[in-house]
């Protein structure tokens, strides 16, 4: 079974592209060291206050793929230095 979600956030505290970035690249890596999950930016690249991620889990069950997903959508949301906009789920 293959879950994909996609997130989207408005990153407040950025006021560059660089602040963005480190804010980013810092929620991306530690979702991938503890959920088992691939996880990318996938628009807004060049916009400084928001960002669209995109999650898959791939698994036997449909229950543990969702189960993966919805834990780094927790840990993604639980960052305080930005606000969920839009969530889409979807199975593949």
């Amino acid at each position: 079974m293959i879950y994909y979600a996609e997130v989207e956030f408005m990153i407040q505290t950025a006021h560059s592209l660089k602040e963005k970035r480190a804010v980013l690249q810092r929620m991306i890596t530690r979702t991938k060291q503890k959920f088992n999950v691939s996880i990318a930016e996938i628009d807004h690249q060049n916009v400084w206050q928001r960002t669209r991620i995109a999650l898959v889990a791939v698994s036997s069950s449909t229950a543990s793929a969702e189960r993966e997903i919805n834990n780094a959508l927790h840990y993604l949301q639980s960052n305080p230095s930005w606000e969920q906009l839009d969530v889409l789920r979807e199975y593949l």
